[in-house]
């Protein structure tokens, strides 16, 4: 009897397992599902050993924004353990200096008592125009990051600053690689995932229309679908 391949989610910053909710659910029956969440820990690297620790021997891991920094540095350190890699809504690049003293003003004033007005000021830039009025969908962003709370965001920004450049090692991938990216993502535009596809030996690139930065809840159908083909092929 063939053991079911375990599916290691990775959420971005600053989000927690609701990020996969759809995917867990609906990819529980091909294989074993399981979100690490990251925020207690304050480096790229740290939250790569943590998983790495969390993991079985062999398993695909899939990671959006943040998760997929982690994802990439995973395949640094361990890359005879992953199957397969899929990369949602993220960057193989180095965090520039304008945006990293930009996170540091966010975690400034976090800290000041400002979290809530932070991580709401957030979200234009992470979903879809069209969902910034559905207060149901803003609601489930907004709870995530609240369930992370401030020193958690100061750990994951702190993290993000820090990442290192995953451009060099991209050629060196071999395992079936899936690359998403929402087509109005205003994060990681598409041109940044077109640049790792191309990188990657025999990556799949799929851009999703309408649809911004938060791919696996914003148009989670079409995730769990192209998730689905990518466990299953050969």
């Amino acid at each position: 009897m063939t053991t079911r391949p375990t599916l290691i989610l990775l959420p971005g910053m600053p989000l927690d397992a609701a990020l996969w909710d759809h995917q867990v659910r609906h990819l529980a029956e091909i294989c074993d599902p399981k979100v690490v969440e990251l925020a207690t820990c304050s480096s790229i690297g740290g939250m790569a050993d943590t998983v790495l620790a969390a993991a079985p021997k062999r398993f695909a891991v899939a990671g959006l924004s943040m998760g997929g920094y982690v994802a990439l540095e995973i395949l640094r350190r361990a890359p005879e353990r992953v199957e397969r890699l899929a990369l949602l809504d993220t960057n193989a690049r180095p965090d520039t200096p304008e945006a990293s003293a930009t996170r540091r003003e966010a975690v400034a004033l976090a800290r000041a008592g400002k979290y809530a007005q932070v991580i709401r000021a957030a979200l234009p830039r992470l979903i879809h125009p069209d969902r910034m009025a559905d207060e149901g969908f803003v609601r489930a962003v907004l709870a995530q990051m609240e369930r992370v709370g401030v020193d958690g965001y100061a750990r994951e920004q702190d993290a993000i600053i820090g990442r290192p450049d995953s451009r060099p090692g991209l050629p060196a991938i071999s395992c079936p690689t899936l690359v998403v990216c929402g087509r109005q993502d205003a994060l990681t535009p598409p041109d940044l995932h077109e640049e790792m596809a191309a990188a990657i030996p025999g990556a799949r690139l799929v851009l999703i229309e309408d649809c911004g930065h938060l791919s696996s809840m914003e148009q989670p159908q079409a995730v769990t679908a192209l998730m689905r083909d990518w466990l299953l092929r050969g």
